[in-house]
């Protein structure tokens, strides 16, 4: 399966949901935004939305500052 992900052509050996691929990036534990094919995601999403070959996604963390 082929994804984009910000902008970058990534490739995964088999389906995946919202949640496995965050996992899989290493980001399962921060706070982010995600934007797939140009619809805005709830994080009560990630764990059922599942990903389909030439997704588009934009995956933003937020960080806190002052």
């Amino acid at each position: 399966m082929t994804l984009t992900i910000n902008g970058e052509k990534r490739d995964f050996g088999e389906p995946l949901s919202l949640a496995e691929l965050l996992q899989e990036l290493g980001l399962d534990q921060k706070p982010v935004v995600v934007e797939l094919n140009k619809e805005a995601l709830a994080p009560s999403e990630f764990l059922s939305r599942q990903l389909k070959n030439h997704d588009q996604l934009e995956i933003i963390t937020i960080a806190a500052g002052g």
